[in-house]
């Protein structure tokens, strides 16, 4: 009881406390910049956890041959030989500040190797990924949207707006627009959108996820809410 709830509720609280009370009064700052190299750990520590999951999870899928096995061998693969490759610094240069430490580098620039893994596997499988959600969110749009009421007929003529303002197809049907009815065209109008209506709303958005934010540190840090400890608020 001691171990597994009431010394991690007085870490939360003492840490959290003194993050907060380290931005408001200046010979606290060093408190909040301790707490937070020491969070830093913990999550070093983390995501070798983590790295361990992953490791044990698709270690036993491939070995009793589940579902789904040969990707995860591929994930253990490209796990492994990224891990290697960057924490070997293996094709690392000599940094031009310490020219006799051999692994000085960085090893993120372009002509290394986790440098060419992650700019030639990486980010093409990012941007596919990406790209194949675009058709996914569009034809769930397109199946979704129905003009059943004002609202919902503002959503549907707003996304369309958006879709087509964003893509060569809005240029072509309104690019015959005389330059007195330029913000009539899909390009800029689907810019006026983003930046008028999308950014208040997206502000209204943050305002009440920073209340919740707000109040949800403060019952953690009275000890109101104590779900996180695991086994309910008790």
């Amino acid at each position: 009881m001691v171990l597994t709830r009431l010394i991690p509720l007085w870490i939360a609280i003492v840490s959290g406390v003194a993050i907060l009370v380290s931005a408001f009064i200046r010979p606290m700052e060093s408190w909040g910049e301790n707490f937070t190299d020491t969070f830093n750990v913990i999550a070093a520590i983390a995501s070798v956890l983590g790295a361990g999951s992953l490791l044990k999870a698709n270690l036993a899928k491939v070995s009793r041959r589940d579902a789904g096995w040969g990707f995860a061998l591929v994930v253990l693969g490209t796990f492994l030989i990224t891990l290697v490759v960057g924490l070997g610094k293996i094709g690392v240069h000599p940094s031009h500040d310490f020219p006799q430490a051999d692994f000085g580098g960085k090893q993120e620039s372009a002509d290394t190797p986790f440098g060419w893994i992650y700019e030639f596997a990486m980010v093409p499988l990012t941007s596919t990924m990406f790209a194949l959600l675009a058709f996914y969110v569009a034809s769930a749009a397109f199946r979704a949207f129905r003009a059943k009421n004002l609202e919902a007929s503002l959503l549907l003529g707003t996304a369309f707006v958006i879709l087509l303002g964003r893509t060569f197809a809005g240029v072509v049907l309104t690019g015959w627009l005389p330059d007195w009815a330029s913000g009539l065209r899909l390009e800029n109008l689907s810019v006026y959108v983003m930046q008028v209506f999308n950014t208040a709303g997206n502000r209204a958005i943050i305002i009440g996820i920073a209340l919740g934010v707000a109040a949800t540190s403060l019952r953690i840090l009275l000890g109101v809410d104590r779900s996180w400890l695991g086994g309910g608020e008790r």
